[in-house]
């Protein structure tokens, strides 16, 4: 982690990305007992602090214990996660929608791609979902930016968000900058060293900092659709299931096709479902045109 060098006997020991937390979140540093290396103060000192005294209720399984609850504090990054969630419910007027895209195109273009090569550098299919919401959100400004003061900021880049599961609990969602025109071997090999390095802990900041739509992705859970909720000031979030055979009409035939469920959490402030439905459209035929990506 980055570290900014004292300058003064009173100077408070904290990281950068600690210190634009703390600005952003009214915390004050110096209030802080840092976690990090001689005592710096670290972005989930941050993050914990902000969020205030958050708990969570465990219950023995034993049946004689059942009435009987004990309170264990929350991980730090759980914890501000929970405030920020919180904040982002009751703040922001969510509505959904969602659409079925078919993936028979795009898994054989893929499979065609990747006949020779090294299996070390084979395409998946998260990275196709990926290309195609980043090039959906650039097509679809509308959705790529930020709610500021009362108004839609749009943001003239995609720095798509990608949420990462921690091992020891808890959610990231570091950005993937210029997702919209990075080749495919690029996105691949990119997203797989922001993934080890947010499960590792040792996220540059420019990785964390301001993405302008987010995408989660849970499929490898075996989880079908996700409806999720709005990072603010984010104002979309783009949820994907798992790749599914299911039965499809094409030409009057009934046959099978890889399926996936595609969803949008939208905040109704920054537009109208009209608009919003423009973007599924926008995955879908980017989908049904995988050479494109």
């Amino acid at each position: 982690m980055e570290h900014t060098p004292a300058e003064g006997p009173h100077r408070v020991k904290a990281s950068p990305l600690a210190r634009r937390l703390a600005r952003s979140s009214g915390v004050d540093l110096s209030s802080l007992r840092g976690t990090g290396r001689g005592g710096t103060i670290r972005a989930d000192d941050v993050r914990a602090a902000s969020a205030g005294p958050v708990s969570r209720t465990v219950e023995s399984r034993e049946p004689a214990r059942l009435s009987s609850a004990t309170a264990e504090p929350a991980y730090p990054a759980r914890a501000a996660i929970a405030a920020l969630m919180s904040r982002a419910n009751s703040e922001i007027p969510h509505y959904y929608l969602s659409t079925r895209v078919d993936l028979a195109v795009a898994m054989a273009w893929m499979r065609d791609r990747n006949a020779n090569r090294p299996v070390a550098e084979r395409l998946v299919p998260a990275a196709l979902l990926l290309k195609a919401v980043a090039l959906a959100a650039r097509r679809v400004p509308e959705l790529n930016g930020y709610w500021k003061d009362g108004a839609f900021v749009p943001s003239p880049t995609v720095r798509l968000g990608v949420a990462v599961s921690l091992r020891g609990g808890g959610l990231v969602a570091p950005a993937l900058g210029d997702a919209d025109t990075m080749p495919l071997p690029e996105l691949m090999a990119t997203l797989k060293g922001l993934v080890s390095r947010a499960r590792s802990g040792r996220l540059r900041a420019s990785e964390t900092a301001d993405p302008t739509v987010t995408v989660t992705n849970l499929g490898d859970q075996g989880v079908e659709a996700v409806f999720g909720v709005i990072y603010p000031p984010q104002v979309a979030l783009i949820g994907l299931g798992r790749v599914i055979e299911q039965p499809v009409a094409v030409d009057g035939m009934l046959t099978v096709h890889p399926t996936v469920t595609a969803t949008l959490a939208a905040d109704h402030r920054a537009s109208d479902g009209a608009t919003r439905a423009r973007l599924l459209t926008a995955i879908d035929r980017l989908l049904q045109r995988p050479e494109e990506l």
